[in-house]
């Protein structure tokens, strides 16, 4: 490849850019009026601008990026993640005018980006998916009926849905009738699919999920987990490898679950199989996601592999560059997702960053997207950059990471740091205690940074 085209924005475009650079490869970039004057713009080899800020006229808009695409005649595009990094109609289309995606093939992810089909393709394989429905509900009384014979509480879920969008828990049946058609609703408006199924809620439980990797050779490897248990809103904040949960019988188990997964569906390029672990070790299936994960520095950081490179290599028909047995996991790594947010509310914070301070030191990663004197838009995700500390074991990890966000400075705009420090000084999070519920089962650290 010669030329790849990054059809997104921000840090994970600044991301690609950076390795593209290293191999030689142009990148082209596209741009909304209100990213303009963001870093990756200036450090791409040419840059086309979309439109306005609406994600529908700029990073949504099929047809420009197509014309862009065309007119630079570029091998690739490159969806980083978001945006249509998960739209079969477009991968089909750009794959039918000859241009190469750098991701699974559209059939994939048409399979695995609808939640009912993917629990189907799962069961056949032989992984273990939450207990629930394999088919869609249709109404309210369907879903009454389901929840009643798997217990409460249960998990409502949009089967387009993704980012801890659609989804919400129902602890009883007054909740569930009253959620079924509000959740539908939201389900249509941002997915444009109302299509809805029900999951037994597994709790206490952990979030882990195994990054996959497949060539087009039909080799499918593994490299290993990373534990995204600490969220908000079903959304992630803080993402670590190796989990401080599993045990190595548990890790083996489930990287062969996750290879088995991807096998069933002959999957080419990196993904992420998500599994949710209840209290005994037990696991199940939650979806596939079928593009670069934002945590994936973590992975990169304990295995010394460039992801993007390898992406690329693949999309290229170059086979795997190791086998299971040669991928090695060394040290610990943990990904904190800085946000231009309120840290009591969970709000966007909007903004011009006045003055910012990211500490740099040996092990400190900073995916930014950000710089001093940018504004952080309404428009789009508010996450400014990607703070990655790693070190030889956890407890340096941590301590690293303290030190870090004690010389953290931001001004101009609200953000997710101060959150980050109580986290820190948390002893369930420092000895590794801690699960999807950690944040709500703990309101003083959001009360503290008040």
């Amino acid at each position: 490849m010669k030329k790849i085209l990054i059809a997104n924005r921000g840090e994970i475009a600044a991301r690609i850019v950076r390795t593209c650079q290293e191999l030689g490869i142009e990148s082209i970039v596209v741009y909304s009026d209100a990213d303009k004057d963001l870093p990756y713009v200036q450090q791409a080899t040419r840059s086309y601008h979309l439109g306005e800020p609406p994600v529908v006229k700029s990073y949504l808009n099929q047809d420009k990026i197509i014309e862009i695409a065309q007119k630079e005649n570029v091998d690739a595009i490159h969806p980083g993640y978001g945006f249509l990094s998960e739209n079969g109609a477009f991968v089909k289309q750009i794959e039918e005018l000859g241009i190469t995606f750098i991701g699974p093939s559209w059939q994939v992810v048409e399979a695995m980006g609808d939640k009912v089909e993917a629990r189907r393709t799962m069961e056949k394989a032989g992984v273990p998916v939450v207990p629930g429905t394999t088919d869609p509900i249709n109404n309210a009384e369907e879903a009454l009926a389901i929840a009643g014979q798997i217990g409460y509480p249960v998990m409502l879920k949009a089967s387009a849905g993704g980012g801890g969008i659609g989804m919400v828990k129902c602890d009883d049946e007054e909740t569930l009738k009253k959620q079924f058609v509000s959740s539908q609703q939201r389900a249509k408006m941002y997915f444009g699919n109302d299509r809805m199924f029900i999951e037994k809620c597994i709790s206490p439980a952990r979030h882990i999920e195994v990054q996959v990797f497949g060539d087009q050779q039909g080799h499918v490897i593994h490299l290993f987990e990373r534990d995204c248990s600490i969220q908000r809103r079903h959304q992630k904040v803080i993402e670590e490898s190796p989990s401080p949960y599993l045990t190595e019988e548990l890790r083996e188990k489930m990287g062969r679950a996750a290879v088995r997964a991807a096998q069933s569906v002959s999957y080419t390029n990196a993904g992420t199989v998500e599994f949710i672990v209840d209290e005994n070790g037990n696991f199940y299936f939650l979806e596939m996601n079928t593009r670069l994960q934002v945590e994936h520095p973590v992975t990169e950081m304990t295995t010394g592999l460039d992801l993007v490179r390898w992406q690329i290599e693949v999309a290229e028909g170059k086979p795997l560059a190791l086998l299971q047995n040669e991928v090695q996991q060394q040290g610990h790594s943990i990904e904190f997702r800085l946000y231009a947010e309120d840290p009591v509310k969970f709000l966007p914070s909007p903004g011009k960053i006045k003055d910012m301070r990211l500490p740099e030191g040996e092990g400190i990663r900073i995916d930014a997207g950000y710089e001093k004197g940018n504004t952080v838009s309404p428009y789009y995700d508010p996450m400014i950059a990607k703070i990655i500390v790693s070190d030889s074991n956890r407890a340096d990890c941590l301590k690293k990471a303290t030190e870090f966000f004690d010389s953290f400075y931001l001004e101009g705009i609200k953000t997710n740091a101060p959150l980050f420090k109580k986290i820190l000084e948390d002893t369930d999070f420092q000895q590794g205690n801690y699960t999807t519920g950690f944040l709500m089962e703990k309101p003083k650290l959001i009360e503290q940074n008040q």
